[in-house]
């Protein structure tokens, strides 16, 4: 990604205005926990929910209420607040070296093995966010239930500057 004005890759803020997102308050945390954990030049990420406020968007697994597409745009949106959660905590987005993990759990029944199609939700957002160059290693896995009852949870690891 290169900005018109220079050839200097487009920060993530630029990005995302490029891309029109804005993104949302960050979601309060629905336990006793820290959404952001900082230690060194890593910042953690834990509990990232497809919820818009304090509400859930999607419930369900996938397989059995929802569909792989619904899974996917569910992934996205979990992406969406944990970038708003980033951005609380760093002051900017730019601070971003680069995205080292991203962990995806999906809500599943019975034998559905398309894990990695929801979970590229999230992967498509923050490379489309961050660029190729600064895509995680990734550990996608089904399990029975979720928070709330989600189809989608997401933690993530950054490097930041």
């Amino acid at each position: 990604m290169v900005t018109r004005e220079s050839s200097r890759p487009a920060s993530a803020e630029q990005r995302l205005k490029e891309l029109g997102i804005e993104l949302p308050a960050p979601p309060e945390p629905f336990g006793i926990y820290a959404e952001a954990v900082q230690t060194g030049n890593l910042l953690f990420l834990t509990g990232m929910l497809p919820t818009e406020g304090r509400v859930p968007k999607f419930i369900g697994r996938v397989g059995a209420e929802l569909d792989v597409e619904v899974g996917h745009k569910a992934a996205r949106l979990a992406a969406l607040n944990s970038l708003a959660v980033a951005r609380q905590h760093l002051g900017s987005l730019d601070k971003v070296k680069r995205i080292v993990r991203l962990g995806v759990a999906v809500a599943t029944s019975g034998d559905v093995r398309e894990q990695p199609k929801v979970a590229d939700g999230a992967s498509e957002f923050f490379e489309n966010v961050f660029g190729r160059d600064k895509n995680p290693s990734r550990l996608v896995y089904g399990v029975a239930s979720l928070p709330l009852g989600t189809p989608v949870e997401l933690e993530l690891i950054f490097e930041v500057a």
